[in-house]
């Protein structure tokens, strides 16, 4: 046993030495991705988990990158409360020009094509985490599919509102996720945006 315990030891250190452990990362650079595996990004912020659930399917049908959009802050539930009108969501956005700070960057953003950006809907519109993620990169030339989750709005006025945000790029709305659609919809729908 104790032969064994060493034999593992050696293992674990010889893999180390070699570069196959990743090392512990801080919290902004855990969620920074690189463009290595392709030129298609999903990118979302998700409040509750459901925007979350869809973009880990659509990256699996898309055979993309994901990356989450963080707020330096996190939102508690009382920041997240709509009925308050002293919350921090719906003080930022009855705010136009508020942003919101983000944790973590996309590396090499210039390497994808297309953008699936996901959010939730909130007051009608995407959150203002999403103009201050637009905002951060020079997206010019690129084609940026919206996707969001909703109590029952619709996308309303996501896209003339986030527009302003990345100069010449194209913004189009893309598809509710409301009904958390499985991998294989996702999948056609995908293949029918390249058409």
């Amino acid at each position: 046993m104790k032969r064994l315990a060493t034999i593992l030891l050696m293992a674990t250190t010889i893999l180390s030495a070699c570069g196959h452990a990743k090392p512990k990362q801080d919290a902004a650079a855990e969620n920074t991705v690189s463009a290595a595996n392709g030129r298609i990004l999903v990118a979302y912020f998700s409040a509750t988990g459901n925007t979350a659930a869809a973009a880990k399917k659509l990256a699996e049908a898309a055979k993309a990158d994901l990356f989450e959009i963080k707020p330096a802050v996190a939102y508690t539930a009382a920041d997240l409360d709509w009925r308050d009108k002293a919350s921090r969501t719906t003080i930022e956005m009855n705010d136009k020009k508020s942003r919101v700070e983000i944790a973590g960057t996309v590396q090499n953003i210039g390497q994808y094509d297309t953008i699936f950006l996901g959010y939730p809907i909130w007051w009608y519109t995407a959150p203002h985490i999403i103009n201050s993620f637009l905002e951060q990169y020079d997206l010019k030339g690129k084609r940026i599919i919206l996707f969001a989750t909703s109590g029952g709005s619709r996308f309303e006025n996501s896209v003339q509102d986030l527009q302003p945000s990345a100069p010449g790029a194209t913004i189009e709305e893309g598809r509710m996720m409301n009904d958390q659609p499985s991998v294989d919809v996702l999948r056609e729908w995908v293949e029918n945006l390249k058409k």
